[in-house]
């Protein structure tokens, strides 16, 4: 069914509707169009009070709304695994792989990168020559790392997507050596480069792991680990 914007009110006095309200056509006459409001009440609409949205267009702000809050409503309801069990899961899956895609963002500028990563200390780190990330990290240090299996069928799913604050860990110093080591790049091939090789740190705030063997365990495959 089609959909107007209203645009503009030649009925000052009624309360039945505003500007900006989106509605579904309901019927057309000569002059305009037939509304429901959005309290169920008929509405006739002149033709200079509306405007078309296209079938493709963007989603309202309700719609966005709904959309984002889809998981927040279903995790509210779901069965919780127990939290050392998971965090035992997370950790396990974290260290059975070694590779992320790193979002960053700031403003208008968003980034993407498939970049190393180790895990230890409860934190991530990953060493990086540069790159545009770098751009969204000194103005935002709070980005978002995915890891993921390909997907082969809704009972073989298992990926985690993690939310956390980033830091840039000072060259040379303790953190760095110990992160180099546990890495396994000797020192000094990095004190030879011409520039120093940039560590970021990444301490995790949240992860949210879907994992498909959860329901073995009677619990939903879609769990939340809040990090200390």
């Amino acid at each position: 069914m089609a959909k107007i914007r209203v645009i503009k009110k030649n009925d000052d006095y009624s309360m039945d509707y505003q500007v900006g309200d989106i509605l579904e056509v309901t019927g057309t006459w000569y002059g305009g169009i037939n509304v429901n409001s959005k309290t169920g009440i008929p509405l006739c609409l002149d033709k200079d009070e509306y405007e078309e949205i296209p079938e493709n267009t963007d989603l309202s702000h309700e719609e966005y709304e709904r959309a984002a809050n889809y998981w927040k409503e279903k995790d509210a309801q779901s069965k919780k695994l127990d939290q050392d069990a998971l965090k035992k899961a997370v950790e396990e899956y974290i260290q059975a792989n070694n590779t992320c895609a790193l979002a960053t963002a700031a403003g208008d500028f968003v980034r993407c990168t498939p970049l190393e990563y180790t895990y230890h200390d409860d934190c991530f780190w990953i060493f990086s020559e540069g790159g545009e990330k770098f751009y969204a990290l000194e103005k935002n240090k709070n980005v978002c790392l995915v890891i993921f299996d390909k997907y082969e069928g809704f009972g073989k799913l298992k990926g985690m997507q993690v939310t956390g604050l980033a830091s840039i860990v000072e060259p040379f110093s303790q953190e760095y050596v110990q992160a180099a080591d546990f890495r396994k790049i000797p020192l000094k091939a990095l004190e030879k480069m011409p520039h120093p090789m940039n560590l970021i740190k990444i301490k995790p705030k949240k992860i949210e792991f879907v994992n498909s063997d959860f329901k073995k365990d009677g619990a939903d495959s879609r769990q939340t680990l809040i990090c200390d």
